[in-house]
């Protein structure tokens, strides 16, 4: 099987109007940057999009809320997108708020075969409401179903023309969770390379769980919030 792809037009020239898309990243590191610029350039539009974060106005999912290609945004951080907060406030968009554990769990157990879980997080709040709550040795816990997820896109360091991949640092939080959940996981890459070049040992998803690889260009190394020791 060839996962081989050109470039990102032809990763995605499959996602229709209104898939469910997962997204990998962690702020604004780890992103599929690559995918979703053509996504934005395809026009595709009633999107569903599981992130932890939305991106930024100019950067990330936050280009697709700009272009209002996304009917539903499921995450957990959206602190920095004055965009999603309009779209948010005038009713524009679908946003579903949970807890960032939940958000990797849920993600988790799609990826397993489990369709649901239970959890602690959100008993006695918001996020409980309209759930199952049971009770386990005396302590309450959510009901939470396994993401449902058509398309998984990651961003990884490395990887192989086998769909192997490495993840660098914080873009190792979200990324190998949704490459394992979705129906066809779309992977870029900074550097791609032949079976056998990587150690595996340090191989963070087996190529199993991977459709399609291409390796990407023009990646940006953006700091969501710079912070510096003062002098």
């Amino acid at each position: 099987m060839n996962k081989v792809v050109s470039n990102a037009d032809e990763a995605i020239k499959d996602i229709p109007d209104g898939a469910t898309l997962m997204l990998g990243g962690f702020g604004l590191c780890g992103i599929p940057e690559n995918c979703i610029s053509a996504l934005v350039k395809k026009g595709t539009k009633h999107l569903t999009c599981i992130s932890n974060n939305a991106g930024v106005d100019d950067f990330g999912i936050g280009l697709m809320l700009k272009q209002k290609q996304v009917k539903k945004m499921i995450s957990s951080y959206v602190g920095e997108n004055a965009e999603f907060e309009r779209q948010l406030l005038s009713g524009e968009l679908e946003v579903e708020l949970i807890p960032q554990g939940t958000l990797a769990t849920r993600c988790m157990a799609a990826g397993y075969g489990m369709p649901a879980i239970y959890t602690p997080a959100g008993v006695g709040t918001e996020v409980a409401e309209g759930k199952e709550v049971r009770n386990f040795n005396g302590k309450d816990y959510l009901l939470e179903y396994a993401f449902d997820a058509d398309y998984a896109i990651v961003k990884a360091w490395k990887g192989d023309t086998m769909g192997n991949l490495i993840f660098k640092d914080t873009a190792r939080n979200f990324n190998p969770l949704m490459a394992m959940a979705g129906k066809i996981t779309i992977a870029e890459v900074e550097e791609l390379v032949e079976p056998g070049v990587l150690d595996a040992n340090e191989i963070h998803t087996p190529g199993i769980y991977v459709h399609r690889i291409f390796k990407g260009t023009n990646y940006e190394k953006r700091i969501e919030q710079k912070t510096v020791r003062k002098k």
